[in-house]
C-alpha cells in the first residue's frame, strides 16, 4: 500500500510567508506575517514532511525574483521534493521555476484559462511535474463550482468536472482546496474530496480545513485522499509534522516516518 503524504504549504508574499482565512488577500489585510520562508521549510525538512508546497502570492516582477531565490536557497538545503505554484503562465515560466530547483509545478487560473498549458508542461516535463490546483466553493448543496484569481472569480465549472479535463489533458496531481474551509480549521471537505479521488487517475491532495489531528485521518480515510497539505497547524506550531504521522500510523494510516533532525 502506498504510504499517505504530509505537505506543509507555505503562501510567499514578498518574500515572506503569510497566512490568511478564506483566501484573505494582501490588499484587505487579510495576511498574518509567519515568517522566512527558507527557514520554515528547512524545519519542515528535519520534522520529516514529504513534500513542500511554496505558493507566490505576490503578483509582480519583484516577487517572481524574490520565490525564485527562496527556492533556489530550500533547494540547495532540503531534500524533500519542493512544489511551486503562483503566477505560472507559461512553459517558461515551469523552466524556470525547475531550474531554480522544483520537482513540481502547480497551476490554477493559468490552466483554467488556457487548459492547453496543462498538456504542454506535461509534454515537455512530464506529467509527474505538473499538479493542478483547484479552488472550490459549494454553490448548491450537491455542486462545487471552481473559481479562479485566488477564489474571487467564479468560473461556472464544476469542480468534478474540471478534475476529470486536467486528469485528461496530462495533469500529474491534483491539489483541491476547499474555499469554504480554509483557514477555519474546522475539517476538510469530505465529500467533495471524496468525489474527485474517485473521479480521477492521479493522486489528489487535500487542502483547506486542518484544525485537528482528526481532520487529516477522515480526509485519508473517508476522504480517500492520497496527501494531506496544512499551513496553520504548523506554522503556529500546534503540531509538528511529526506529531501528524504518528496519529496516522496510530490510526492504520501508511505513512513514511521521519527521523527527527536536529540542527
Amino acid at each position: 500500500m502506498l504510504t499517505k503524504r504530509v505537505i506543509p504549504c507555505l503562501d510567499v508574499h514578498d518574500g515572506k510567508v503569510t497566512r490568511g482565512v478564506q483566501f484573505g488577500r494582501a490588499e484587505e489585510g487579510g495576511l498574518r506575517n509567519v515568517g522566512d520562508p527558507v527557514e520554515l521549510a528547512l524545519r519542515y525538512n528535519d520534522q520529516g514532511a514529504d513534500e513542500m508546497v511554496f505558493f507566490d502570492i505576490t503578483a509582480s516582477a519583484h516577487g517572481r525574483t524574490s520565490m525564485i531565490d527562496v527556492i533556489e536557497r530550500t533547494a540547495s538545503q532540503c531534500f524533500m521534493p519542493l512544489t511551486v505554484g503562483g503566477g505560472i503562465r507559461a512553459t517558461a515560466d515551469m523552466h524556470t521555476m525547475l531550474h531554480a530547483g522544483a520537482d513540481k509545478i502547480s497551476i490554477n487560473s493559468s490552466a483554467l484559462a488556457t487548459p492547453e498549458l496543462i498538456t504542454a508542461g506535461a509534454e515537455r516535463f512530464g506529467s509527474q511535474c505538473i499538479v493542478v490546483s483547484i479552488d472550490a466553493k459549494r454553490v448548491e448543496p450537491d455542486r462545487w463550482e471552481v473559481f479562479s484569481h485566488g477564489g474571487r472569480k467564479p468560473t461556472g465549472l464544476d469542480a468534478v468536472d474540471w478534475a476529470v479535463r486536467a486528469f485528461a489533458l496530462g495533469a500529474g496531481e491534483i491539489v483541491l482546496n476547499s474555499i469554504d474551509a480554509d483557514g477555519t480549521k474546522a475539517g476538510y471537505d469530505l465529500t467533495i474530496t471524496r468525489r474527485i479521488s474517485e473521479a480521477v487517475g492521479v493522486p489528489v491532495v487535500a487542502s483547506g480545513g486542518a484544525g485537528k489531528l482528526e481532520h487529516m485521518v477522515d480526509v485519508l480515510g473517508e476522504g480517500k485522499a492520497d496527501a494531506v497539505l496544512a499551513a496553520s497547524i504548523f506554522h503556529f506550531g500546534e503540531y509538528t509534522v511529526g506529531d501528524v504521522k504518528q496519529f496516522l500510523a496510530q490510526h492504520g494510516i501508511p505513512v513514511r516516518l521521519p527521523e527527527v533532525v536536529t540542527r
